[in-house]
């Protein structure tokens, strides 16, 4: 969502990552988690047999990279996040319930999906993609991750707009490796809209169109 703006001052910079481990018996950065379901679970039947069929569609996409190429896919995701848009159209998706660090799961943001495709290019690779909200202190940092030690995050500030929109504007952006830290200049603003939330996932469109199925990630990330 924000990544966008700042782009080529990343593919200037990235060359000074130190190069993420290789070691083929190393555990990749990235594995897409599919959530488990709990019968705790207050969704009705038919809103948990719509988001197993999404989450089924994007659990082999490598976070959208092969969606990329197959427009019969991406209607058939679009179509099961429509569908998750209705499931969700009474849901308060901006309350205590939107803070957290959701991770990538899957989306059709070029720039997003351009860095984890080519990170390797400059001596690194794309770790997890997240989204960390802070509702009370109204913010949200937007966050690429380079293992070992790389970083890319753009910061925000963000105001409630309506149940389901959340309106945000830049103020700082930060690319930061092992033992350096350089600042970037962030501009503009926009929206998103968190259509469907639970306890496990959150399906989102945004301000160019574009859509994210993000998941909660299993830990809490800090700057």
């Amino acid at each position: 969502m924000a990544i966008c703006l700042i782009l080529p001052a990343i593919s200037n910079h990235l060359t000074h990552f130190k190069p993420a481990n290789t070691n083929p018996n190393s555990p990749t950065p990235h594995k897409c988690r599919i959530p488990t379901f709990t019968r705790s679970s207050s969704l009705t039947d038919r809103s948990l047999s719509a988001k197993r069929h999404l989450l089924d569609l994007i659990s082999d996409q490598d976070r959208g990279l092969k969606t990329q190429n197959n427009p019969k896919k991406l209607s058939e995701i679009v179509e099961a996040i429509d569908t998750m848009a209705i499931q969700g159209s009474d849901m308060v998706t901006t309350g205590s319930s939107l803070s957290g660090t959701w991770r990538l799961l899957w989306t059709t943001d070029k720039e997003q999906l351009f860095i984890i495709k080519n990170a390797s290019l400059f001596g690194t690779q794309a770790g997890d993609v997240l989204q960390v909200i802070d509702v009370d202190k109204r913010a949200l940092n937007n966050v690429i991750t380079f293992p070992p030690h790389g970083v890319f995050f753009v910061r925000s500030s963000i105001e409630i707009a309506s149940p389901q929109r959340v309106n945000f504007r830049f103020t700082s952006a930060v690319l930061r490796g092992e033992n350096w830290e350089l600042p970037l200049p962030p501009f503009g603003q926009g929206w998103f809209e968190s259509v469907y939330l639970d306890d496990e996932i959150r399906v989102v469109k945004d301000i160019r169109g574009d859509y994210l199925v993000v998941d909660q990630a299993p830990y809490a990330w800090k700057e």
